[in-house]
């Protein structure tokens, strides 16, 4: 699940690469939105330690 964002951006890159702008901005603008969602869940989590 947390590679997605970086596919995102790989699949941004490709598209800038062959000169494909609103695309590549499309997949930056996702990526981002994407890492920052994940980041949520991943920040408010809690931890349940059986000790």
């Amino acid at each position: 699940m947390m590679s997605l964002p970086f596919l995102l951006f790989a699949c941004g890159l490709a598209a800038g690469w062959t000169s494909r702008r609103e695309a590549a901005m499309g997949f930056w603008v996702a990526g981002v939105l994407v890492l920052l969602v994940l980041f949520r869940f991943h920040a408010t989590d809690v931890l349940n330690l059986g000790l």
